[in-house]
């Protein structure tokens, strides 16, 4: 526990510079001024030109963007991963568009042999960023598979 406690510290005293320069920007041109505190090293900065709120740490752009709600990633829609699947697909050289939908064979319909399959999973794993084991991708030979394979995955249903 120590030794986390020293790591997150280590990384605080390390970001200080980071942080000064965040603290640094002008943001807008009232006559208030905020005191930043590094508490590493002891150091003080005084930004002159700042409301007292962390928005005033930020530039005019990033103050546009800046939402302080919290927000969490949602999960995409069945007809996004759809898409992402055929478009990765549709990307593998080997696969003519005209014949590509989501019920076609890859070795059947598309002529893919088996080392272009294993291709086409790696691309899908990269593309939705986590890895399908040996044992699922073996049963994964049309895009609809691949989709379903996915929703069940994110827990998508329909």
């Amino acid at each position: 526990m120590a030794s986390l406690v020293n790591s997150v510290r280590g990384l605080a005293c390390r970001n200080t510079p980071l942080l000064r320069c965040l603290a640094l920007r002008s943001v807008s041109s009232s006559a208030t001024t905020v005191r930043v505190e590094a508490k590493c090293n002891q150091k003080a900065v005084t930004v002159a030109g700042a409301s007292n709120s962390f928005a005033a740490l930020l530039s005019p752009f990033e103050q546009k963007g800046w939402n302080p709600a919290r927000s969490f990633a949602t999960k995409p829609a069945a007809e996004e991963i759809k898409q992402r699947v055929l478009k990765v697909v549709a990307a593998y050289d080997k696969v003519s568009a005209d014949k590509l939908s989501l019920e076609s064979h890859f070795i059947n319909d598309l002529g893919l042999d088996s080392l272009d399959h294993v291709e086409v999973i790696m691309a899908m794993e990269d593309e939705f960023g986590f890895e399908i084991p040996d044992g699922d991708a073996e049963k994964l030979f049309r895009p609809a598979d691949i989709v379903q394979y996915i929703a069940d995955k994110e827990d998508i249903y329909e």
